[in-house]
């Protein structure tokens, strides 16, 4: 059981830095979609730079300035020129999809020089259970645990948050209250691409060591399920990531006991119980507010505020 947690945390990293991404940019009124090939692009920049510098750091910084370029792209596109969200997002998808498996070519197979740093403290090992979870994870899990409360802290206890979800909700209120709506909208949508591309960066880093194409393997997509189905709050975005990548784990275990199940089959139970849970939770809440930003999706004419 301890290490099917220990491993759900480590597979649900990655959905919730992706996830994390997503809520950013969609509490301020922007779909993102290109999760997918947002990811990929991170991978495949961390791989490159990883193998041509030996650098982690170096390594990481390509992969957070290549996809905030594309973050750059993708705001431009929807909060300057309003295109269709769901178009754009689209379209960065398979733009990352194509020229990650382009440039990923002369690096497919070579193993990158290291790992993720481990950050180890043994005086948790005492612990029943949760210590044991997590004495010896990584420093990107570690980090994700602060992106999650200062996220939650910064949407929900500061007046930037408040100005973040003024700018989903309303964007015609908070302009006449003076908040920059496209300012904030590019700021946010550039920061959830940044993390996005660090999922991706954790993909390759934390399971695969060399560049695959399409590694993501659709996690993209389960990162944008997940942000519906936490409500788009950080704190059950890590629930929700962690569910899923339990799943995940619990498949793998499942095939290593040599049972009769088709690989496949178990290889898919993480997707459809995604799918089966966002049936019930929409179920149930169907009489209830969302928590969707209100004006997720439409473009903000300035002439037309009211």
């Amino acid at each position: 059981m301890t290490s099917l947690l220990v491993a759900a945390i480590s597979a649900g990293t990655p959905l919730l830095l992706a996830a994390l991404g997503g809520i950013l940019s969609e509490r301020s009124g922007v779909i993102n979609l290109g999760t997918e090939g947002i990811m990929l692009m991170g991978a495949v920049l961390t791989c490159m730079t990883y193998i041509q510098t030996g650098s982690l750091v170096v390594a990481l910084a390509a992969a957070l300035l290549g996809t905030a370029m594309m973050g750059v792209l993708h705001a431009f596109l929807t909060v300057t020129l309003h295109a269709n969200q769901t178009v754009s997002g689209l379209g960065i998808t398979l733009f990352g999809t194509g020229l990650s498996a382009y440039l990923g070519k002369p690096s497919s197979g070579i193993p990158v020089p290291g790992k993720l740093p481990k950050l180890d403290l043994p005086w948790l090992d005492s612990v029943p259970l949760l210590g044991k979870m997590l004495a010896h994870q990584d420093v990107m899990v570690w980090a994700s645990f602060v992106l999650v409360i200062a996220f939650h802290l910064l949407i929900y206890r500061t007046s930037w948050g408040l100005h973040l979800r003024a700018v989903g909700d309303s964007p015609g209120t908070a302009d006449v209250m003076g908040i920059p709506v496209a300012l904030f909208r590019y700021t946010y949508v550039i920061i959830g691409s940044m993390l996005m591309g660090l999922a991706g960066s954790y993909l390759l880093l934390a399971f695969s060591s060399s560049w695959v194409e399409g590694m993501t393997s659709g996690r993209g997509w389960i990162a944008i399920a997940l942000i519906i189905f936490a409500r788009w709050n950080p704190v059950r975005a890590l629930f929700a990531a962690y569910l899923f990548g339990g799943l995940d784990a619990l498949g793998f275990r499942i095939q290593l006991l040599g049972t009769p199940i088709p690989s496949y089959f178990l290889k898919m139970l993480p997707y459809v119980i995604t799918i089966l849970v966002l049936m019930y939770v929409g179920w149930k809440t169907r009489n209830r507010p969302s928590g969707q930003p209100e004006a997720l999706g439409v473009p903000y004419l300035r002439e037309q505020r009211h």
